[in-house]
């Protein structure tokens, strides 16, 4: 039975009614109204945008400087010390031991504290109005470090690939949050109906990378990033079965669509309304991706700049798939180029392997700034080039040519950007005289996601999703923009 409340109480009744006798008397009755509260959605206006994820975005929260990003990521680690750090030091002190202060507190991933320095084996020089030094590995970058800013403060905090990857990719070191790139799709959407917001294009062999590197984590998985392929079908599964003609599949879709907001309209699960996003994503990508992806029609002197072969899985035809992806709207391109972990021995060396990753990509890389610069794309489009780490001052494996390698390096690296809004011909930063901590005007990986959504008119302490009762972000509690390097 329901308790009867009197209509009004002498003195006495007012005074034996304990505080425990009370909500034991009124505990019905107070559970109904917070049942009540957690069934009646107008409660969570804050919450109301999950139920629509693919036409929702929080951002921008101020003017952008820049619209589109093309994350160039060097999947393995590649060497700043053959590459970008000259350090006549290490050459001087070749075949010696590191100073013992310098290892104390340090853990290395496979090489003990005795390994050797190891001095570059390539001729570095200065190039540009600014002066950078590069090495001979990177003929085509030497032409545009003037249009290039180059961290060379750069630290992370992992170093192992996993942990490091996803740090790199999603702020995190663990699996479960969302990328880079499924935060930009969430924020700010794509500007092509037709195209996803992010893209993501692959290439090279070694070390192995998993989806949750471009996985949308808790947001919704509209926002995950959407694998295409430069060689076969661009999509996997996109295609119409045998049989099915487009007509016969807009109507299936058509039905599927009505049931599947049946079950949205009883539910509220805002997947479904992922699911419904998806699919209607699908038809439109198989007109609009295969021409995209068609770059056989694009010019033979492009062709050339790129180094392309069109009908080939490469570097060189996903740098210009990138050119075309972000032309036509979309809002983030994120390739990877696998290849980089040159530890020394078969698997990976600092002479025959190194060589081919830089001849894979520097020519394509630098095609795309320049194309990008003579289409008036590269003030409005940020271009990043990085791995997940550096490699030690020290020598793995040994001096033999086919046997030289350096091991995983994270306390201090390079990572270089160009356009939408960098400030071009800088060098931001240095490591110390071995090319081993970053050590002036240092910028972490929090604080290089911070800059990147600054670029874009989000605020990374703004743009926060609640998952789990509290507010998530791409910098967790950290990160600074780094603003001496914008323009």
């Amino acid at each position: 039975m329901r308790p009867q409340l009197a209509q009004s109480f002498s003195v006495e009744q007012l005074r034996s009614v304990t505080r425990r006798k009370f909500f034991h008397q009124c505990g019905t009755g107070m559970g109904a109204i917070a049942l009540a509260s957690l069934l009646n959605e107008r409660l969570f206006a804050a919450d109301a945008g999950r139920t629509r994820p693919a036409e929702s975005h929080p951002g921008p929260h101020f003017a952008p400087k820049a619209r589109n990003i093309i994350y160039l990521f060097q999947s393995g680690g590649p060497s700043h010390l053959d590459l970008f750090d000259y350090k006549p030091e290490l050459i001087q002190r070749n075949g010696q031991e590191m100073p013992a202060e310098m290892l104390k507190s340090i853990r290395l991933a496979q090489i003990g504290k005795e390994a050797a320095v190891l001095g570059t084996r390539y001729q570095f020089q200065q190039f540009g109005k600014s002066g950078v030094w590069i090495s001979e590995l990177l003929p085509q970058l030497q032409t545009i470090v003037d249009d290039v800013c180059f961290l060379q403060g750069f630290y992370s905090e992992a170093f192992n690939h996993d942990p490091a990857t996803l740090f790199m990719n999603t702020g995190a070191q663990l699996a479960g949050r969302p990328s880079m790139g499924s935060w930009f799709s969430y924020g700010l959407g794509s500007e092509n109906r037709d195209l996803p917001a992010f893209v993501v294009l692959m290439t090279g062999v070694g070390q192995p990378l998993t989806v949750s590197a471009w996985g949308s984590g808790f947001l919704p998985t509209v926002h995950q990033g959407v694998q295409l392929r430069s060689q076969g079908d661009p999509v996997l599964y996109v295609s119409n079965p045998p049989g099915i003609g487009p007509e016969r599949r807009r109507q299936s879709l058509d039905v599927l669509r009505d049931l599947n907001q049946k079950r949205y309209d009883a539910l509220r699960d805002p997947e479904i309304q992922t699911r419904i996003a998806a699919y209607e994503m699908a038809y439109r990508m198989q007109t609009s991706v295969p021409d995209v992806m068609d770059i056989s029609k694009e010019p033979a002197a492009i062709h050339e700049m790129y180094a392309t072969t069109p009908g080939r899985a490469s570097f060189a035809n996903n740098c210009l798939l990138a050119r075309r992806l972000v032309e036509r709207g979309v809002r983030f391109v994120q390739l990877y180029h696998r290849g980089w972990d040159h530890h020394g021995g078969p698997d990976g060396n600092l002479v025959y392997d190194l060589k081919k990753r830089c001849v894979e990509t520097d020519q394509p890389a630098v095609a795309l700034i320049k194309d990008l610069k003579q289409r008036g794309l590269l003030d409005s489009t940020l271009v990043v080039w990085g791995g997940e780490f550096g490699r030690t001052p020290m020598m793995q494996g040994n001096p033999k040519p086919d046997q030289v390698g350096r091991d995983h390096h994270p306390h201090g690296y390079t990572v270089w950007l160009a356009g939408g809004g960098i400030k071009p011909g800088v060098v931001h930063g240095a490591t110390d005289e071995f090319g081993f901590y970053a050590v002036e005007n240092k910028v972490h990986v929090h604080d290089l996601h911070a800059t990147i959504l600054h670029l874009f008119g989000l605020d990374h302490t703004k743009l926060t999703y609640r998952f789990q009762g509290r507010d998530y972000r791409l910098t967790d509690v950290h990160g600074s923009v780094v603003k001496e390097i914008l323009v």
